[in-house]
């Protein structure tokens, strides 16, 4: 009865091609697991595109922020030319953007395989190709908002209002990814949250043993070294 109710009802037709908008929009304002197996069943579904949405969005992104951050920034220091220090940012975003973006397809590439792994630990059905393509439908557009919600976080006085909004838009985010997890693989919400979360945990884990590791490593070094500190200090 809980397998039952946990295994969502998937329609039979096959999802037909449509424009990339339609797709996002339909990721965002209809989040559920059949909304998800649809987008990942499209005839387009596939990593190039997933690549190029999420190249394309985190390299917008990163133009907006730096650039609101430049003009909000120097309008609020006397006596900076904002002109030349936009012409400046301008320079420097041209030859940087594009390879922060990149690193933000790769680090989304590596994220999506480790879930979509831990997803086929819990017998998920569906594919790297599949989740890779639902995920990005939605990650494109929110990586988006975020980047205007980020810009909009550099004014003054009231930027801290939209840097709340950020926060829920990742909240939302998180939301989104159990659902498309849930979507593509057809399993039931505790695997879909396992599979998002527990490769968060386990990184997380093993990153805290290792500070942890190191800290006990260098103890007795740091110690020496604030030992001879207050030596010093107390010879004064």
């Amino acid at each position: 009865m809980n397998e039952s109710s946990n295994t969502p009802v998937y329609d039979s037709t096959p999802p037909a091609s449509e424009p990339f908008y339609q797709t996002w929009i339909k990721a965002i304002t209809k989040p559920n697991e059949q909304t998800y197996s649809e987008i990942a069943n499209s005839p387009d579904a596939g990593p190039n595109k997933a690549y190029l949405w999420v190249f394309l969005s985190s390299l917008a992104s990163f133009f907006l922020v730096a650039l609101a951050s430049t003009l909000f920034g120097a309008s609020s220091q006397y006596g900076v030319d904002i002109s030349s220090a936009m012409g400046s940012s301008v320079i420097a975003l041209l030859c940087a953007a594009p390879i922060g973006a990149a690193v933000m397809v790769l680090f989304f590439a590596l994220d999506i395989a480790i879930i979509q792994w831990v997803a086929k630990m819990f017998k998920g059905t569906g594919s790297y190709n599949q989740l890779v393509y639902a995920v990005a439908a939605f990650s494109a557009p929110i990586s988006l908002v975020s980047g205007v919600i980020s810009s909009l976080s550099t004014i003054p006085y009231i930027g801290l209002c939209f840097s709340v909004i950020s926060f829920g838009v990742g909240i939302y985010a998180i939301v989104l990814m159990v659902m498309a997890v849930k979507g593509v693989n057809k399993f039931g919400w505790g695997e879909a949250v396992g599979s998002v979360l527990l490769p968060g945990i386990v990184i997380g884990l093993l990153c805290g043993c290792l500070v942890i590791g190191i800290l006990m490593l260098l103890g007795p070094v740091i110690g020496d070294v604030f030992s001879t500190i207050n030596q010093s200090l107390g010879g004064y």
